[in-house]
């Protein structure tokens, strides 16, 4: 009885700077992750077709903290801080990248990971560190190849079809797909991806905070 969830219904929860400022209750988490110039909060707002739903700029490191989404009962979206490159003191980035390896290995709720890479610049050490990490965890993942719209199409395949090859090192339940905020690349795709990750996941995971499926620390 799988059901499309309605994206556009997402709303802003609460912004906390690391887990223990996180609600307990709110059943299944997908993660965002990216650098700090991926695309992120563009894809999300695709992704929810709001314009201003998570706050854009053109400046990298506009995320630094831990923003909560509600899309349904249930159902949450988490936009975790960018890494790599942000023009923001180093012990500020420090700080809030300590949150964001918290958050991926503490966190009970966490259902999936969407992480997103330009696709110009894809497969960064810190990207590849990430789904490495993931796929050691049991965790699905869903690679978005950003900025789509800035390769021809032959050019674009071609990146895709690289990068897919390249996953498959990691041995593990990683999806390569193309995405354009702003041509609306892959959105479909991406919703499809959520709604299986959001209806497949297990019952204790949202009724029982100690599910032995939780990470230990």
């Amino acid at each position: 009885m799988e059901q499309s969830l309605n994206y556009r219904n997402t709303q802003f929860v609460t912004s906390a700077p690391d887990i223990r400022h996180l609600p307990d209750n709110t059943g299944i988490e997908i993660a965002f992750a990216g650098r700090s110039n991926a695309g992120k909060s563009s894809s999300l707002n695709r992704l929810c077709d709001q314009k201003s739903l998570a706050k854009t700029s053109k400046t990298p490191g506009r995320t630094q903290l831990i923003n909560l989404f509600k899309v349904d009962d249930g159902c949450h979206i988490v936009d975790l801080p960018g890494y790599g490159f942000a023009q923001v003191p180093l012990e500020m980035k420090e700080k809030w990248q300590r949150s964001l390896g918290e958050y991926l290995q503490k966190r009970e709720q966490l259902g999936g990971l969407v992480v997103l890479m330009d696709i110009r610049h894809p497969m960064k050490d810190l990207d590849q560190q990430l789904i490495h990490w993931a796929v050691q965890s049991n965790l699905p993942v869903m690679v978005l190849l950003t900025k789509a719209d800035k390769l021809k199409s032959g050019a674009r395949k071609q990146q895709l079809m690289k990068i897919r090859e390249a996953a498959l090192a990691f041995c593990g339940d990683v999806e390569i797909e193309l995405f354009s905020s702003l041509k609306g690349i892959g959105v479909d795709k991406l919703r499809r991806k959520l709604d299986t990750w959001y209806h497949q996941a297990p019952d204790e995971t949202v009724l029982d905070e100690t599910s032995p499926d939780a990470e230990p620390e």
